[in-house]
């Protein structure tokens, strides 16, 4: 297998690289930026992108995300998130947020997240894939006229279905509310809910707070009670595990722990005993 060396300069020039995509995104059309449009870039767009950035999810309404949606997480329109509007000098009043669609000939209003079964979507009740369905709104199958829009009987992780399922976008100031997490301050285009490298696992798995459903909060009089933690949170940190997580895995180590350090204790005490009489000690099976 051959090997590409490259010197410390040109590994420099890699990672600027890298840098300005992760900055830019798609806004450049595919024509990179001069040293002095990609300064004023910077200057126009990464204040309002860090004031008003947006972050996308999909899940159950009053549970878990499900789904945190990257730059590269792939619309019911096929197209990327990043191929969308993510950018608002001003965020819209009006509720849902909409984030159209940006290449040239699709009918996408807004993105909408769909379940993937490995790396394709999963299928409409219709039994056609989302591809097969229109991006406008109502998205109507194409290959067939019984179906009234995109309804997948999907399984979640969650436990429910894909068409109970929604995908949900909102402000920082939202998600807080939530009591999600929102991350840190962060320059680069199209980053949606993504607040870590947890937010890369499904939300059954995700071993943070955007994993916990409802957020845990103070108990204020007539307010109400903290939310459970994550199971999987719970098995993993010592300190909230709860007895019925115990009983049925450390309860029983502990069980036989002690079964063999009584049986190590009684063999002690024989060999003791023995050693006292001068008897040669017997082996376990020939003991009464």
């Amino acid at each position: 297998m051959e090997r590409i060396r490259i010197d410390r300069n040109a590994a420099a020039a890699v990672d600027e690289y890298l840098e300005y995509r992760r900055i830019v995104g798609e806004d450049d059309g595919g024509k990179l930026f001069t040293p002095e449009e990609y300064e004023e870039y910077k200057r126009r767009v990464l204040p309002q992108r860090l004031r008003n950035r947006l972050y996308v999810s999909f899940g159950v309404p009053g549970g878990i995300d499900c789904k945190l949606v990257g730059p590269e997480t792939p619309c019911l329109c096929s197209h990327r998130y990043k191929q969308h509007q993510t950018d608002f000098e001003e965020l819209p009043s009006e509720r849902p947020l909409a984030l159209p669609c940006r290449v040239r000939g699709c009918g996408c209003v807004s993105y909408q997240y769909v379940h993937l079964c490995g790396s394709q979507p999963v299928r409409c009740r219709c039994k056609h894939s989302a591809r097969d369905h229109s991006e406008a709104a109502g998205h109507l199958c194409r290959k067939c006229s019984g179906c009234t829009g995109f309804h997948s009987p999907y399984t979640c992780g969650c436990g429910q279905p894909g068409y109970a399922h929604e995908t949900l976008v909102e402000t920082r100031q939202e998600r807080e509310a939530r009591g999600r997490p929102v991350g840190r301050d962060v320059p680069y285009a199209a980053m949606g809910g993504l607040t870590g490298f947890s937010s890369l696992a499904d939300g059954y798995l995700r071993l943070d707070h955007s994993g916990t459903g409802a957020p845990p909060v103070a108990l204020e009089a007539g307010g109400p009670a903290p939310a459970p933690a994550h199971t999987l949170e719970e098995a993993h940190d010592p300190q909230t595990q709860t007895p019925a997580l115990r009983t049925r895995e450390e309860e029983d180590m502990a069980y036989f722990e002690r079964r063999y350090q009584e049986r190590m204790k009684m063999e002690r005490e024989a060999k003791r005993k023995t050693s006292r009489s001068g008897a040669k000690p017997q082996p376990d099976h020939c003991r009464t």
